[in-house]
């Protein structure tokens, strides 16, 4: 068992210890702020992503009790939680994306990973896809930059967005197909991708 794998299997039984310790739950925050952090970063911009990130972790404390012990990974339910409080800043996040779509530069990204040959073709299609992505239906972008920039499985989104699993595969495959058909061709997963941002 990878590190990884053995840091998320731990997380029921903190969120267990944390009902009749509640410090315990700051082994959570630490071990998945990061990530939330930057996933939220990356769809709302700085302003917004510390009211929503701080509110993520304070929501899932307070709903510890109801938390399913069966899911030893707690990363689906938070990235959960985090997306149904974005719903509130949606015209955030569509402003955010024709931010970059108009200037061409997106800050999260640049600050979060390096530079390659491969990141550098991708930016080069990214005012278009900032636009194409603003462009898609809430719950189908919801569905996609889970996968793509929160690195979750498709079971993962099922479960975070407390939906069917073949409802995410529809709602993916139909936003790659409008994205792919706005970029040309190019392959809108490995282009949105931040491969970085989940090592």
């Amino acid at each position: 068992m990878s590190e990884m794998s053995r840091a998320e299997a731990d997380d029921a039984s903190c969120i267990e210890r944390s009902r009749r310790d509640p410090e315990v739950f700051a082994e959570v925050f630490r071990k998945h702020a990061p990530d939330i952090t930057r996933y939220v970063t990356r769809r709302l911009g700085d302003d917004a992503a510390d009211d929503v990130v701080a509110e993520t972790f304070l929501t899932a404390f307070r709903q510890r009790d109801g938390y399913d012990l069966s899911h030893r990974s707690a990363r689906p339910w938070l990235y959960g939680i985090a997306t149904n409080l974005m719903r509130r800043h949606v015209r955030t996040e569509v402003r955010q994306l024709r931010l970059v779509q108009r200037t061409g530069v997106d800050s999260v990204t640049a600050s979060f990973s390096e530079r390659s040959d491969e990141r550098l073709s991708a930016e080069a299609s990214g005012r278009r896809l900032a636009g194409a992505l603003a462009a898609l239906p809430k719950g189908h972008r919801d569905a996609l930059l889970l996968v793509a920039w929160g690195g979750l499985s498709y079971l993962e989104v099922s479960e975070a967005l407390n939906i069917r699993l073949g409802t995410v595969q529809s709602r993916i495959n139909r936003a790659r197909g409008k994205l792919r058909k706005e970029l040309g061709g190019i392959n809108p997963l490995a282009t949105i991708s931040e491969e970085p941002l989940c090592e």
